[in-house]
């Protein structure tokens, strides 16, 4: 028998406590810092909350355009992904 139903990430409570947390992760290995948080972020949020996310980050004057290791910055991998759009969007209006 399936046990009880796992609520989907758009059912999920992101208060603003949950989304700063981000702010907080580290990465493993040589990657930076920003570049990680941004990425965990990205995975792990809508683009509303991500939106707020952005707006700490900032606040916080962390690196909106890190790069990976391999010298890309989030808003290059994801300009290809089917919502990475959004996200880009809200880089755009927080950014610019």
């Amino acid at each position: 028998m399936a046990g009880p139903a796992q609520p989907s990430v758009t059912d999920e409570v992101w208060d603003d406590d949950r989304v700063k947390s981000f702010l907080a992760l580290e990465p493993s290995g040589s990657q930076s810092a920003d570049f990680h948080v941004l990425l965990k972020a990205y995975r792990g949020m809508r683009p509303d909350d991500f939106e707020r996310f952005l707006i700490y980050f900032v606040d916080a004057g962390r690196d909106v355009d890190a790069k990976d290791t391999q010298g890309r910055t989030l808003w290059q991998i994801i300009e290809r992904h089917r919502q990475g759009l959004d996200f880009i969007e809200v880089k755009n209006k927080i950014v610019n």
